[in-house]
């Protein structure tokens, strides 16, 4: 049924106007002018064929017909207002959904959940933890945490932290009979791989140690299980930092050489455009980059406690 429907300028005019029995007062209240209101009032008049007002010596005069009217248009506009806020609140508050990769769950997001849940009771939040990269037009997902060069064309996105190769032990293998004291000393250890000897490889080569057989240790397919690995004393791994960085803060692994390898790739928190700036998203972003940088600053107080090779 096609709806019959006056401006809604008008209707708020009418409704202000009766309310305070003045145009003065009700251009006060919409920030306009009086003969603004006035204007629109008498539109609205002349678009129903109804008066709704009396103008009686300087007072304006409600109209039972108006006084019926306005029954109407207030109870609908405070329903606008009430569902208008119902909406706003759910923006802010809510059910947020953020897919990422197992591995930084795992290592980097799991151990933080409880924080941001204190301080923000009203969002409801759901991990979902894939390689898949999601298709947000498809997909009901608000929010992604991704690895790579940042390039997402028609997204919003936000570096969350830089990272960088580093290896790290667990702090007993820095005593005892075979402690790691030097690059070489890592012969005696078992040399713990993420999908490839190719970092140890790397690290090895930039260390100026020529003698350890990188093709001995186990090679793992994901990072979390090789960074657990080394947490449980089992080997030493080169690992991503920002991967490491819950267990070197917690001091469960220790970095016994400064030395570090650049790479080319950091994370990044990734969502539409068109939904970047909805409280929620806002918020989320935000508890993200807080806790990267509190990572950051607290890993660079650590520094002076490693050795270097």
């Amino acid at each position: 049924m096609l709806r019959r429907l006056p401006p809604l300028n008008a209707l708020k005019a009418f409704e202000a106007a009766a309310r305070h029995e003045s145009f003065t007062r009700a251009a006060e209240e919409l920030c306009v002018t009086q003969g603004a209101v006035s204007h629109q009032v008498k539109a609205l008049e002349g678009e129903m064929g109804i008066k709704l007002f009396n103008r009686e010596r300087q007072r304006l005069v409600i109209t039972e017909a108006g006084r019926t009217y306005l029954e109407v248009i207030r109870d609908a506009l405070d329903r606008i207002a009430a569902g208008t806020e119902r909406l706003l609140q759910r923006q802010s508050a809510g059910v947020l959904t953020v897919t990422t990769s197992p591995n930084f769950a795992a290592k980097w997001l799991v151990h933080r959940l409880a924080r941001f849940a204190e301080s923000h009771p009203g969002i409801d939040l759901r991990i979902s933890a894939s390689l898949h990269h999601v298709d947000f037009a498809r997909e009901d997902v608000d929010l992604a945490i991704r690895h790579g060069d940042g390039q997402a064309s028609g997204l919003h996105v936000t570096r969350l932290c830089a990272e960088e190769l580093i290896v790290a032990c667990s702090p007993k293998l820095l005593s005892g009979k075979n402690a790691i004291r030097k690059p070489s000393d890592l012969g005696r250890h078992t040399l713990l791989h993420i999908n490839d000897r190719t970092d140890w490889a790397k690290w090895l080569m930039a260390a100026g140690v020529e003698r350890i057989d990188v093709s001995r240790g186990p090679v793992l397919n994901q990072a979390s299980m090789a960074i657990d690995a080394a947490v449980d004393g089992q080997g030493v791994v080169v690992a991503r930092s920002a991967l490491a960085a819950w267990d070197l803060i917690a001091g469960r692994l220790v970095r016994p050489f400064d030395l570090a390898l650049s790479v080319p790739y950091a994370y990044w928190i990734v969502s539409p455009k068109a939904t970047a700036k909805l409280p929620k998203i806002v918020t989320f972003r935000d508890w993200l980059l807080s806790e990267a940088a509190a990572d950051e600053q607290l890993l660079s107080g650590l520094s002076t406690t490693r050795m270097t090779p």
